[in-house]
């Protein structure tokens, strides 16, 4: 059974970092694409980030120089570092990840930027 855990989201001021951290178990074939989306209020989910076993990554232009992917991929763990937060950030992060063909989400943390 695949399981994606997140962890590392709080409350922290504007321009504060934090980094989340997501564990992924369960795949013996590891995940090709891990990614986080984030959700905030009266929103649709967005794509944050993404990265491939390839070390490809991609950003949503509200994010780019703000927030970095990073994967450990003997661990199956997938980070984000976000610096320079912003209220607009305030959302609930989701880990995603694709496991042969199948996509996965994890429960989600939330992440609060207020002063």
């Amino acid at each position: 059974q695949v399981q994606l855990v997140e962890s590392g989201g709080g409350l922290v001021q504007p321009g504060g970092s934090l980094r989340l951290s997501c564990a992924g178990s369960g795949s013996s074939f590891g995940f090709n694409v891990m990614a986080w989306y984030r959700q905030a209020p009266g929103k649709q989910r967005e794509l944050v980030a993404t990265s491939t076993t390839g070390s490809t990554t991609n950003y949503a232009d509200s994010v780019k120089d703000r927030f970095t992917i990073s994967r450990d991929n003997a661990k199956n763990m997938v980070y984000l570092q976000m610096n320079n937060l912003k209220p607009e950030d305030t959302a609930v992060y989701y880990c995603y990840a694709i496991s042969r063909l199948r996509a996965y989400w994890g429960q989600g943390t939330q992440v609060t930027v207020s002063s």
